[in-house]
């Protein structure tokens, strides 16, 4: 499995996958207008990778500057950092076809240390309903330090838990003064 920086061509091959795994898992859960490219090619993401096997491409992740206040807050107060040295980590989907091979484990590794190397601390958020992907962060040693309600723009509540990188990602942690 390559993982590598997701170009302009491999947006419409991102679109299919997530729209797979929003009719599977109902992630995003909140999405206007069936809008899948506005929710994958988000501006001021810092960064965005795919997972590109033998059948194209597998899976996604993204890395932004920010999540909603309540994240960042609960996050912030957790770590003792300003908002702005920490990095979210986004849009991680892997296709069905493709789970139970690590994807989500590597794009969560590669977003998380690009995150490191700019200086910020990766944080995350997910809908208390996700538990594969839950099983994940915590399998890889992700911290929940946090439950947060974000009211979605159609007025529902999305309860959510905030995670932060284990200091085994971060190694020497970030200067937040």
């Amino acid at each position: 499995m390559l993982i590598r920086p997701r170009t302009d061509a491999d947006v419409s091959s991102c679109e299919r996958l997530a729209r797979e795994v929003h009719s599977r898992d109902g992630y995003p859960a909140y999405l206007p207008g069936d809008d899948l490219v506005a929710f994958l090619v988000t501006p001021g993401a810092l960064r965005a990778w795919v997972a590109e096997g033998p059948d194209g491409v597998a899976g996604h992740v993204a890395l932004h500057p920010r999540s909603s206040a309540a994240v960042m807050a609960s996050a912030s107060e957790r770590l003792g950092a300003p908002p702005e040295r920490l990095a979210v980590v986004a849009r991680l989907l892997v296709g069905p076809g493709a789970r139970g091979q690590g994807i989500g484990r590597l794009l969560l590794e590669t977003a998380s240390y690009d995150a490191v190397a700019r200086g910020l601390w990766p944080v995350l958020d997910v809908a208390k309903d996700l538990r594969s992907a839950i099983a994940l962060y915590e399998s890889c040693g992700w911290v929940r330090v946090g439950e947060v309600t974000v009211r979605l723009p159609d007025g529902r509540d999305l309860e959510e838990f905030v995670y932060v990188a284990p200091p085994t990602v971060i190694g020497e942690a970030p200067s937040v003064g």
